[in-house]
Formats: C-alpha cells, sequence, structure tokens
C-alpha cells in the first residue's frame, strides 16, 4: 500500500481487526521510509456494480460517491458516523445480492431514502428533496402530506 504521505510504494501492517460491524478489515499501517501512520480499509466486494444514470449513462458504484451524498443529508443532525457506515454497508449488500450488475439509479435512491427514513427523519425529508427534484415549497408539502408528517401522532391526539 502506497504512503500517502511520501508517496512509498511499501507499508507495514502494524494493526488489524474486524470493522464494528465485520463487514471490513481495518488495518493500522506505517511506513518505513517517512514513518507516517495510516487506516486502511478493506471491504469485499461481490460484483462491479454499474449505476443508469436517469439520462442512460452508465457509471460504476462509488460506495464513497453514496456516502457522500448521505452525509450532506444529515448533516448537522444527531446521527452517529457509525450507523451511517452500516446504513451504505447495508444498502451496498443489498445491490450486490439483487443478482444484477446494471443497477438503475431509481433503485439506489430508493433504497438510500427507505434507510433515512428509519434513521432521521429530516435527512429523510432532505435527500428526497434532492432526489425527487423539489423546485416549490408546494413539493414539499405534497411530498410530507403524502408520506404522513402532517398528521398528529398518537400522543398529540
Amino acid at each position: 500500500m502506497r504512503c500517502p504521505f511520501c508517496g512509498h510504494a511499501e507499508s507495514q501492517v502494524k494493526d488489524s481487526r474486524p470493522s464494528e460491524d465485520g463487514a471490513a478489515i481495518r488495518r493500522r499501517r506505517l511506513c518505513p521510509a517517512c514513518g507516517g501512520r495510516f487506516t486502511t480499509f478493506e471491504r469485499v466486494q461481490l460484483r462491479e456494480l454499474v449505476v443508469i444514470k436517469r439520462s442512460g449513462r452508465r457509471t460504476a458504484f462509488d460506495r464513497e460517491k453514496l456516502l457522500r451524498s448521505i452525509d450532506i443529508a444529515i448533516r448537522k443532525r444527531p446521527v452517529d458516523p457509525e450507523q451511517v457506515d452500516r446504513m451504505v454497508n447495508g444498502i451496498t449488500r443489498q445491490l450486490e445480492s439483487m443478482g444484477e450488475t446494471d443497477i438503475p439509479s431509481e433503485v439506489v435512491g430508493e433504497l438510500v431514502m427507505k434507510a433515512l427514513k428509519s434513521l432521521d427523519d429530516v435527512a429523510y425529508v432532505r435527500y428526497a428533496s434532492v432526489y425527487r427534484d423539489f423546485r416549490e415549497t408546494r413539493d414539499f408539502a405534497d411530498f410530507l402530506g403524502s408520506e404522513g408528517f402532517g398528521e398528529p401522532s398518537e400522543e398529540e391526539r
């Protein structure tokens, strides 16, 4: 593994352990050239996934891009980063276990929305506003009404 600090081609593994959910291996590494320490993660990849965009364009599935879009939705929300990592791992596993290598972007978006709804309502609405391309406040109102957000809870009744 190349050192991110000095670019030296080799590094030594000092410690390996499974990540919290067991879906990855966390490795602490040491560069023998500069002495820099860094962490790497290894994840199982069952198959190469290709996301088919609405425009028909095909792009390789990128776990980091998925993580970034979710991070935007949960910004300034009381959500534990470990929960987000487990959610991304779960979505990735669902996509890989579908048996298809070509996945429509709509499938990815719906899986993210379903996971966010169970994690944080505000993050769910933020993600949905971009994913569903809300243009006006009426779009928000319609969405919130259809999702039951406008309904009083049992305690409020």
